[in-house]
């Protein structure tokens, strides 16, 4: 049997997360919830789920970052962070959808989830990102960018997108117990699966729905007498 180690990691929502997975299960997990320091806390996570596991960075296998959609600079910090292990230990780096991994964790961990459904993360500006799934592993449309009441009606939600605007969306569609975040030990789990199966992953590249709210700086202005 190949050995495995996948090192998955996601900064595109407020949760820092990230996972050690061995091709069976979860051997450790970490989680910070601060939207403002990716840059800071992504290392740290890394350190200490290859801590937790008994493990060595060396020994990793792949590496797989959660590709978006998510805010222009927490999404890089994951996906240049991923590009910069995978060459330094000389393993492939992948990327999965934000969205497919907090669906993954939903489905999974709900039994009763109602069929289809919708997966959704803030996508600030009183917008969403979400995406539409027939299962825990299928992603029938998405992701998109919508105001939180231009969701598809009557379907079950999941994720703090919809959390944050339950009165706009109806709290009962809202399912009890889900996962607000895109977990990095989901991620890696499907992320596991996916491979074990032969099937093909994306390169480490971000999924931007709209423009990053930074520009670059114009000309200077002229200053005349």
């Amino acid at each position: 049997m190949t050995f495995v180690l996948v090192l998955a990691f996601d900064t595109a929502t407020p949760a820092v997360t990230a996972a050690l997975h061995d091709g069976e299960r979860v051997l450790a997990e970490s989680t910070t919830i601060d939207a403002r320091r990716h840059g800071e806390l992504l290392v740290p996570q890394v350190e200490a789920v290859v801590r937790d596991a008994g493990a060595s960075l060396r020994e990793v296998t792949a590496v797989v970052a959660g590709a978006g959609p998510g805010p222009y600079t927490g999404l890089r910090v994951g996906l240049m962070t991923a590009q910069a292990l995978a060459t330094t230990l000389g393993v492939p780096a992948y990327s999965v959808c934000t969205l497919d991994a907090l669906a993954y964790a939903a489905a999974t961990a709900n039994p009763d989830l109602g069929t289809p459904f919708v997966a959704a993360t803030d996508a600030r500006r009183k917008e969403v990102f979400w995406a539409r799934y027939s299962d825990a592993r299928t992603r029938d449309e998405g992701p998109f960018v919508a105001k939180p009441q231009d969701l598809p009606a009557d379907l079950p939600l999941v994720g703090a997108g919809a959390r944050m605007y339950a009165e706009v969306v109806g709290e009962a569609r809202i399912v009890p117990g889900a996962p607000e975040y895109p977990y990095a030990g989901a991620l890696a789990a499907l992320a596991a699966e996916r491979l074990a199966a032969g099937a093909g992953l994306e390169p480490p590249r971000p999924i931007y729905l709209r423009r990053p709210d930074a520009r670059e700086p114009g000309a200077p202005k002229k200053v005349t007498a």
